[in-house]
């Protein structure tokens, strides 16, 4: 039997045990956003369409639809890199009216700056914001240990591979203690052994720091994995239709065995269960078509 909660979208889950304490951190939400791209024509094309969603702290919050649905629309709009048409998004009491520290983005591709090493990289934020050089590298060290990379503080990035630079990434998104660190599908380029051993680091830095993580990807698998909550949104224009709690992440603290949770009979149900509402197979409330 398949012990993972269904919502609809309006429902809030509950932070993960272990979660940071609500009361010295703060939520963030999207209040009714919508988004429409203007065009030439002056019919625009609807992004996302009333779309209300509450991230607490402690979240992992993974998005998964299929392509064009506006996951990273939806990002975009948390990171506050584009405006709603419609709506507001906030986080604790303030709105979010533009980019901020608070916000760490984690990119699909790793945005490093190939002429800087591997801990200038991860400095770089904390130089614009003038800290100073000791503590600079104070602060990157201990990311840098976080994301086991340590050992290659003056490498040159395109010595490493494709999952150290993205664990760079990750590095220098959480350099500036982010509240929220928003990941736009940051494994996809990577192969498929090297996706896993990252699915396994992210789970462990995200217990240790406990950060609440917006999280997109189109592999459902990965989502299934990673999330404490497992939104899925419509094709365009897009809106979240079913929203999941889900406890795999727990199963994989207590086992250690990221293979033996991916082949439980509670896994593979509940990944059928999504795949299936995404190919069109169940409609909004999870009831099955026929």
């Amino acid at each position: 039997m398949i012990d993972q909660t269904e919502n609809t979208p309006d429902q809030k889950a509950a932070p993960p045990p272990g979660g940071m304490d609500s009361a010295t951190a703060s939520e963030l939400i999207a209040d009714d956003v919508t988004v429409i791209y203007p065009t030439r024509g002056g019919e625009g094309v609807h992004a996302l369409q009333n779309v209300s969603f509450t991230m607490k702290p402690g979240d992992f919050v993974v998005a998964l639809g299929a392509s064009g649905c506006g996951k990273t629309t939806f990002l975009n709009l948390l990171a506050c890199f584009l405006e709603p048409t419609s709506g507001h998004v906030t986080l604790g009491d303030e709105p979010v009216t533009g980019p901020g520290a608070d916000r760490g983005v984690v990119f699909q591709k790793h945005a490093l700056l190939p002429w800087l090493n591997v801990v200038k990289n991860v400095t770089f934020g904390l130089k614009l914001q003038g800290i100073g050089a000791t503590k600079r590298r104070e602060i990157a060290n201990k990311y840098l240990k976080l994301v086991g990379l340590e050992d290659f503080v003056n490498h040159s990035t395109y010595e490493l591979s494709g999952g150290m630079q993205q664990r760079v990434g990750l590095a220098r998104a959480l350099t500036s203690d982010p509240k929220v660190l928003l990941m736009d599908e940051p494994l996809g380029a990577l192969d498929a052994l090297t996706r896993d051993s990252m699915q396994e680091l992210l789970l462990d830095i995200w217990r240790e720091t406990h950060k609440a993580v917006f999280f997109i990807t189109h592999s459902v698998e990965e989502a299934l994995f990673l999330a404490t909550r497992l939104i899925v949104m419509s094709p365009r224009p897009g809106r979240i239709t079913h929203e999941f709690e889900l406890d795999f992440y727990q199963r994989f603290f207590d086992c250690r065995d990221a293979r033996k949770v991916k082949s439980d009979p509670d896994f593979i149900a509940m990944r059928e269960k999504i795949l299936s509402i995404i190919h069109g197979d169940e409609v909004e409330g999870g009831q099955l078509n026929g």
